[in-house]
């Protein structure tokens, strides 16, 4: 097996997402260990016996046995060999150069020191990975979000990317996806940023996470499951140190820590199989996906916000935004094609679809790319000029005409947009939004006489971003609150 095969037998077997750092500080040590003839290597070996059958790799930082010189690099020679082939072992290196000193780096850790994986820095590029994932049958994991407060000052600063939105530790998830020829390339992605972490598991979905921040940096444990998670359940390596060798019960810390782990995986897992929510509708995996999508291209933002009307929101959509992702915009539009053809179990009869300028434009252009419908729109000003239409497009009096939008909140731009398509002999029945704001547009429309059909509401917009970490509940009590009041 190669290594993330192994990775996966051993925290299947052992029921374990737990890494345990093995950071010997000799200053730290009881003192029957430090009158051993090996003190290093002899605090190890203590706790790979209490904690070995708990866990599903073990995590030894190099810095700290170059600390103690040649003894120190002995222990930990002796320390991968006595965990043995059972237990994967990465080793925290966070190695970063090029050529013939990256190969020298890949092969002391490979081969001389023996480790199954070992963490780089991603900071000079492809070139200085390719000496370590030349070995196939090890791992390689790289530096994307780590936990330390100052990983913003770089981290998090924006790139060239789709729409020019991009963070650059996004854009090193994507550009890490490409480097492993083996598909031996992991990320390192902090606990301490769990909307980090969710918007790295929508760029990569597949590949395993080694995350450190648990434990003495104060990470919080359900937010990182909840968020990283992939859809089987796997794809993390919980990284714990400090809270764990220095406890004054290791076995006991390391237990507590896997009851956690496996706790947060079931809430996590009934999330994902919960029932209806209270509109009605479905939380699917693809509805997940593309809630997630949302917030990664940060069409759901919160904070404060100046509305319109004058009033001060919590949360704020902006889904003008999905003219630039033309991926997610992708996913919008297939999401609107099958609620069309479903239409919440009838599906809804038209002949063509009327986009609202002027978010629902580029929305509109994609539905009828999906669905082979023709677009037409009713223009916000009426041209003084040419054809002077107040309808843009071909259709026919005595057509019915389907209204599509981004979001709905209280209904009365959607009436005020139907009334131009009637007036030219049109008939409506039904409006498509993207996010219903359940604001009391879709009883104001029902009022009418007319349908909403919603892909998304803004309470299972508010579940998935906190099931995944993205929010506090706190968050999503306020904009709870907002929307009541």
């Amino acid at each position: 097996m190669d290594f993330f095969e192994r990775l996966q037998e051993t925290a299947i077997r052992r029921d374990s997402l737990l890494c345990v750092g093995l950071d010997p500080r000799p200053e730290q040590f009881p003192e029957e260990v430090q009158a051993s003839e090996d003190p290093v290597f002899t605090f190890n070996r203590r706790i790979i016996d209490a904690t070995r059958d708990l866990v599903c790799a073990f995590k030894p930082n190099y810095a700290f046995y170059e600390a103690q010189g040649l003894a120190g690099l002995r222990a930990l020679r002796r320390t991968i060999d006595y965990i043995g082939s059972d237990t994967p072992v990465i080793l925290d290196a966070k190695r970063g150069d090029i050529g013939s000193t990256a190969a020298a780096y890949a092969r002391a850790a490979f081969e001389v020191w023996g480790a199954g994986a070992v963490t780089v820095a991603p900071y000079l590029g492809g070139d200085s990975i390719a000496p370590f994932t030349a070995y196939g049958d090890h791992a390689v994991f790289v530096l994307c979000h780590t936990s330390n407060p100052s990983s913003v000052e770089l981290q998090t600063l924006r790139c060239a990317g789709p729409g020019e939105t991009e963070l650059l530790y996004q854009h090193v998830a994507r550009l890490a996806q490409t480097w492993g020829q083996e598909g031996n390339v992991g990320l390192v992605v902090g606990a301490t940023y769990p909307g980090a972490l969710s918007a790295v598991r929508a760029l990569a979905q597949q590949i395993w996470f080694l995350v450190p921040g648990i434990g003495a940096q104060g990470g919080d444990l359900e937010a990182t499951i909840a968020a990283g998670l992939r859809t089987d359940g796997l794809g993390l390596v919980v990284s714990v140190s400090r809270a764990v060798y220095q406890a004054d019960d290791p076995r006991c810390a390391a237990a507590s820590f896997c009851d956690q782990i496996r706790a947060a995986r079931a809430t996590w897992g009934q999330a994902r199989t919960r029932g209806p929510d209270a509109s009605g509708s479905q939380v699917d995996d693809s509805t997940e996906r593309l809630i997630l999508d949302l917030a990664r291209i940060g069409a759901v933002r919160f904070g404060r916000f100046t509305l319109k009307s004058g009033k001060t929101s919590p949360i704020y959509l902006d889904l003008r935004l999905l003219a630039s992702y033309p991926d997610v915009l992708d996913r919008v539009a297939a999401a609107y094609a099958r609620l069309l053809e479903q239409g919440g179990g009838n599906p809804v009869a038209f002949d063509r679809l009327a986009a609202i300028p002027y978010a629902a434009l580029p929305i509109g252009t994609a539905v009828a790319l999906h669905t082979g419908h023709p677009l037409i729109y009713p223009r916000k000003e009426v041209k003084e000029y040419g054809t002077m239409q107040a309808i843009e497009g071909v259709f026919q009096p005595g057509e019915r005409a389907v209204v599509l939008d981004d979001l709905i909140t209280t209904g009365g731009s959607k009436v005020e947009a139907i009334a131009p398509l009637e007036a030219a002999g049109l008939e409506v029945e039904d409006v498509v939004v993207l996010i219903d704001r359940e604001s009391g547009g879709r009883e104001e429309l029902a009022r009418r006489g007319y349908r909403l059909h919603a892909v998304l509401t803004l309470r299972q917009i508010l579940d998935v971003l906190a099931a995944h970490g993205q929010i506090t509940e706190q968050q999503r009590a306020e904009v709870t609150h907002w929307m009541a009041s």
